[in-house]
């Protein structure tokens, strides 16, 4: 398969993730008397994984996540080359995604990106339930690395066919169960950086956190996998 539609598979399984999961989490929040509730947003980003994976998984892999793309070059399984390439279609396909969100947002009344975070990543104040730095950090990175694993698991050759993106996304969806009061869920670079620049306050300062942690544990989650679990002929 080519690079550019490779990348292109990427750009539009990163903006669908980024569209589907954090377009429920400020929509529903702007609505809570229609009860979908977090669980409703864990829901909606494992359902977006699922769909775009079985959609253009065979193209470029399905990773619509930097931490994932460093991941599975930890684990031997994608080329050092295509790493960076991988992240900017991710990147960009988050970010329009962002965009998209906030001209639809910004046409409903009261919108108010900073009060309401909009679906952005947060440790301390900024934490839907007030997380230390230290308490988000060990949460990220203990759900991307245990992510890593789930991945290269469930896209073994010898694992059975067909169901990897069932696995990788209720994994995603148990990850978002866990840590939406702790971050609002991460795990995902792209994911923060997209509505992150579009919060206007506070949200790009804590940014960092969401780049350097995901892609530690998707790192050592890619480790673990080759060097402890990984199985050969």
């Amino acid at each position: 398969m080519s690079m550019g539609k490779r990348l292109g598979a990427e750009f539009f399984g990163t903006f669908w993730l980024v569209f589907g999961g954090c377009g429920s989490a400020i929509f529903a929040a702007a609505f809570p008397e229609l009860g979908i509730g977090f669980a409703g947003v864990a829901l909606a980003f494992g359902l977006t994984v699922v769909t775009m994976a079985y959609a253009v998984g065979h193209i470029s892999g399905a990773h619509f996540n930097p931490a994932v793309t460093a991941g599975m070059w930890a684990s031997g399984r994608f080329p050092a080359k295509d790493v960076v390439p991988y992240w900017i279609a991710q990147v960009v396909g988050g970010v329009a995604a962002g965009a998209t969100l906030y001209l639809i947002a910004s046409g409903g009344p009261g919108f108010d990106p900073v009060a309401s975070g909009f679906a952005s990543n947060g440790y301390g104040d900024h934490s839907p339930g007030h997380y230390s730095l230290q308490a988000c950090m060990v949460a990220e990175f203990v759900l991307t690395a245990f992510f890593l694993i789930v991945i290269n698991g469930s896209t073994h050759r010898l694992a059975p066919a067909g169901f990897a993106p069932l696995a990788i996304g209720l994994t995603l969806t148990l990850i978002h169960l866990i840590s939406i009061p702790i971050t609002n869920t991460s795990v995902n670079p792209a994911r923060s950086t997209a509505v992150a620049v579009f919060q206007g306050s506070w949200a790009m300062g804590q940014l960092w956190m969401f780049w350097l942690v995901p892609l530690i544990g998707g790192v050592v989650g890619g480790l673990i996998y080759r060097h402890l679990l990984d199985w050969h002929d």
